[in-house]
């Protein structure tokens, strides 16, 4: 049975961990993803499960490690400059395959920046923002439904690639107020032989990172590049609008998404023939759908609120020969869809010159 209610960004993520069964959460307050928090400090324990404040960020995502170590749903959340300090736990959990879900409810930077939403954290958390070859699945929601139903995703694509699972959101989105719809969840939980929880009768589980023998490590190494592959290959997800005739298409995810989808709109009632494609996983990018639509479309518009990155991964995937231009708003302001569609104008008027 489902249930229609009006929900906060932030609350419908900790929502959704409560319903994909999130059995211990770990985090430290910081603006602007306090909601979050605060509703898991009062569901998680009526449910018998864990909640605990702790101390910073760094020990916050400790404590994901050793949860998730012995096979239990763990997640964290923080914003921008808690996320930088887990960085290096985030890599550990990466190389010695932990998986957990870490929300990052973005804000404005770099530094302790401010506390408007932004999108500037986008290379450290595609690119992976610790040391050494590794990479973590992305889901970039853009309503509050999807923050709820994402980060559900979030938990069964960790457990399935025993990978940690990054919910990248910007600040507007996580104080934004929808309706949503919950449904009854019928969680499952994957059987983990590998998880450290006693040796009963069986020889002894060890999880780590660590190799002293420089020759013994790029065999292991070499088996987290072939999962990321596989993850490349079958997780990629995006939304497309207005695609089949597009001339022009914008590229943008998270809040700038929802001021492209009203710009693309708009700029179709003036007779330019745009549209969107919006990335819902960062990683996996959608390299190949953008790559096909670079055969018959040479001008992109990417819509960031960042001084400029997701931009980069669209020109790798679109190549030299298409044209692709950048709108923007950054440190905590947002883009509006009127600036959007007057970069569509002039990208169509330029068209039409040549």
């Amino acid at each position: 049975m489902s249930k229609k209610v009006l929900m906060v960004g932030n609350v419908a993520i900790a929502e959704g961990a409560v319903l994909a069964g999130c059995q211990a959460y770990f985090g430290y307050p910081i603006t602007p993803q306090n909601e979050i928090l605060e509703h898991l400090s009062k569901r998680l324990p009526e449910l018998g499960r864990v909640f605990l404040q702790t101390e910073s960020e760094l020990a916050a995502i400790s404590m994901v490690i050793g949860a998730g170590a012995t096979g239990v749903r763990a997640m964290t959340s923080t914003s921008s400059p808690g996320f930088s300090l887990q960085q290096e736990g985030i890599s550990y959990m990466a190389g010695a395959q932990i998986p957990g879900v870490i929300v990052n409810v973005m804000r404005g930077g770099p530094g302790l920046g401010n506390i408007g939403g932004a999108q500037g954290d986008y290379f450290q958390a595609v690119k992976g923002g610790g040391h050494g070859d590794y990479r973590i699945i992305n889901l970039a929601p853009a309503s509050v439904q999807e923050m709820m139903d994402l980060t559900m995703l979030a938990f069964e694509l960790a457990d399935k690639y025993r990978n940690p699972t990054f919910i990248l959101v910007d600040g507007f989105l996580g104080q934004a107020m929808e309706p949503v719809i919950i449904r009854d969840a019928v969680t499952k939980f994957p059987a983990k032989p590998w998880a450290i929880t006693g040796a009963k009768g069986r020889p002894k589980n060890l999880l780590d990172s660590f190799e002293m023998n420089p020759v013994n490590y790029p065999s292991r190494v070499k088996k987290l590049l072939d999962k990321y592959e596989i993850i490349r290959r079958n997780e990629v997800r995006f939304e497309g609008l207005l695609l089949e005739d597009a001339e022009i298409v914008v590229v943008a995810y998270g809040s700038a998404s929802r001021s492209a989808m009203s710009a693309v709109k708009l700029a179709r009632t003036d007779g330019i023939k745009a549209g969107l494609l919006r990335p819902i996983t960062l990683f996996p990018f959608p390299e190949k759908a953008l790559r096909e639509l670079s055969l018959r479309i040479q001008a992109f518009l990417v819509a960031e609120l960042s001084g400029g990155q997701m931009i980069e991964d669209v020109r790798l995937a679109v190549g030299l020969d298409c044209e692709v231009d950048l709108v923007n708003r950054y440190a905590g302001v947002p883009l509006p869809a009127e600036e959007i569609l007057e970069s569509l104008r002039g990208i169509a008027l330029k068209q039409r010159k040549n």
